[in-house]
């Protein structure tokens, strides 16, 4: 197979989350700790910290693959999912894996993945272990997929774990409460590993804590660790000042990524990064941590938070996609000096619009689209749905054709929109 097969095999002979939805979704770690023994366990060949949560948790995974690479550790980092190329999943120091090792991967063991009947994400995950072991990574960050105990990522055993924060999302999957959620997420907490906690909140961490006495395992919220005294922006990237609470010491944080929100993952990263230093055999450094936020977007090609996609008029995409990212988006809108603003929007179909829609701004023009996915809502049925919540527009069909009508629409001093759905910023950019 050439690389185009391979990823027709990936993406098609066996069904991918992100085309068909629930359907996809495979929970059990049997089939993957299976693979993962015939593959002689590559999970186990490095340091693994592992990342979950409702948002944040590309954000912080990739500031913390930054973070280790200044630090001079040979860093692997797993994500999903990607918005361009399906490499961006899968890098070592900041470069994605090379299409030949795909190839080669899925070639060598094709036959065992459908054996086993393995998800897209079982085969993704496992060929992320195999090539971070075979590239003598150190240290690798791994994201989960979705929700954490049954996640095929839950068969490494990290030097930490990290929930940034619990928020209503997937529902028919992960539970329709926000307990429930966080009984999920909080399935990743391994016997003695600490847990670090990125958002306290009362609704649900009385349920990751009683997980981690149950796992003997400390519970270390970040928000008790390190503050976020000030931020403001400056020429692309934001400075803040960051106060380590046990000795109040002040970081002058420099990071290279937009959005407000992340003022919020920078404090989750800072105690994690402390956790690692004082307490693992990582070492830390103040200047890795500094350096290693400095250029957090540029040496693992982050893309999709509050990005910028153009100036005059300002146009702007983000893939926040459920209620809790959205409300965060709506904010910085708000909060983006602009005359007149142009939304292009379009929602898969197990997002729960009842809750999103309302959160968006009502004084917008709306561009409803739909992104080329089986799971899109079409564009025709989204303007029905978000004109029960006084958001009025027009739709137009393809992404590329609704960011052109928003160009042809704004004047200099406008703002244009793109998100809602990951598939639809992927498109834009």
């Amino acid at each position: 197979m050439n690389y185009t097969q391979t990823l027709e095999f990936l993406f098609q002979q066996l069904p991918a989350f992100e085309q068909k939805g629930a359907t996809a979704y495979k929970p059990g770690l049997e089939r993957i700790a299976e693979f993962c023994r015939v593959l002689g366990n590559p999970q186990r060949n490095f340091f693994t910290i592992h990342v979950a949560g409702t948002n944040g948790k590309g954000s912080v995974s990739h500031m913390l693959a930054s973070i280790l690479e200044q630090a001079g550790y040979r860093t692997g980092l797993f994500t999903s999912p990607h918005l361009k190329d399906f490499r961006e999943r899968i890098r070592v120091d900041g470069e994605m894996i090379p299409k030949q090792k795909v190839v080669n991967f899925v070639s060598k063991h094709r036959e065992k993945m459908m054996d086993l009947k393995l998800s897209f994400f079982e085969m993704t995950a496992a060929l992320a272990f195999d090539y971070f072991a075979q590239a003598d990574v150190e240290v690798a960050v791994i994201e989960t997929g979705l929700g954490g105990r049954l996640d095929a990522t839950n068969v490494i055993l990290p030097v930490v774990s990290i929930i940034t924060n619990v928020g209503l999302e997937h529902t028919a999957l992960l539970g329709d409460t926000l307990p429930k959620i966080a009984a999920e997420k909080g399935g990743i907490v391994k016997k003695s590993i600490p847990v670090v906690v990125g958002e306290k909140d009362d609704h649900w961490k009385h349920v990751i804590e009683e997980i981690a006495e149950q796992c003997r395992s400390r519970v270390i919220y970040a928000e008790e660790e390190f503050r976020c005294e000030e931020q403001h922006d400056e020429a692309g990237e934001q400075r803040l000042s960051l106060r380590r609470m046990r000795d109040e010491y002040l970081y002058d944080v420099h990071l290279d990524l937009m959005g407000h929100y992340q003022r919020k993952n920078v404090v989750t990263v800072a105690a994690v990064s402390d956790y690692l230093h004082e307490k693992t055999p990582l070492t830390i450094s103040r200047r890795a941590f500094i350096e290693g936020m400095r250029t957090a977007s540029k040496e693992t090609s982050l893309m999709g938070r509050w990005q910028k996609l153009g100036d005059k008029p300002l146009m702007i995409c983000d893939t926040g996609h459920n209620a809790h990212g959205i409300r965060y988006v709506s904010e910085q809108i708000a909060a983006t000096p602009h005359e007149k603003l142009y939304c292009v929007v379009g929602f898969v179909k197990d997002k729960d619009l009842a809750h999103i829609l309302p959160l968006l701004p009502k004084e917008a023009h709306y561009i409803f689209t739909a992104a080329q996915t089986e799971r899109a809502v079409p564009a025709a049925e989204l303007c029905k749905k978000a004109g029960i919540y006084g958001l009025q527009g027009e739709v137009v069909e393809g992404v590329p054709a609704a960011v052109e009508r928003a160009r042809e629409l704004a004047g200099e001093e406008d703002l244009i929109f793109i998100g809602g759905s990951t598939y639809v910023v992927g498109e834009a950019m």
